[in-house]
């Protein structure tokens, strides 16, 4: 990832509050982790965090990128929150087989 640019930082600097969506988080954290400076851009990344989906949508999401069996997006937030909370995912969608740690039940 860059270095901020002077008018974005002053933004930053200014503001009471900074609100970023999961969404947002999960892309940040996704793009650090294929990255040539992994832990240094998740650091970077975790000052603004305090949603714990993203860091699991970024490690779902570079996982299955690796694997080179992406799955539609809403799909990687759903297992990612799944996989977040230990829990069993009811689905018939065979893809998210894919997803490393995630129990996949078929009702």
């Amino acid at each position: 990832m860059g270095t901020c640019d002077g008018a974005v930082l002053e933004h930053l600097k200014a503001a009471d509050e900074l609100f970023v969506p999961a969404v947002v988080l999960g892309e940040l954290r996704y793009g650090a982790r294929k990255s040539g400076q992994v832990q240094v851009n998740l650091d970077r990344i975790g000052g603004f965090e305090a949603v714990v989906s993203a860091e699991h949508y970024g490690i779902v999401k570079e996982a299955l990128r690796t694997k080179g069996r992406p799955l539609p997006e809403n799909d990687v937030w759903i297992a990612a929150v799944a996989v977040q909370h230990g829990l069993p995912l009811v689905s018939r969608d065979e893809h998210f087989r894919e997803v490393d740690g995630l129990e996949l039940v078929r009702w």
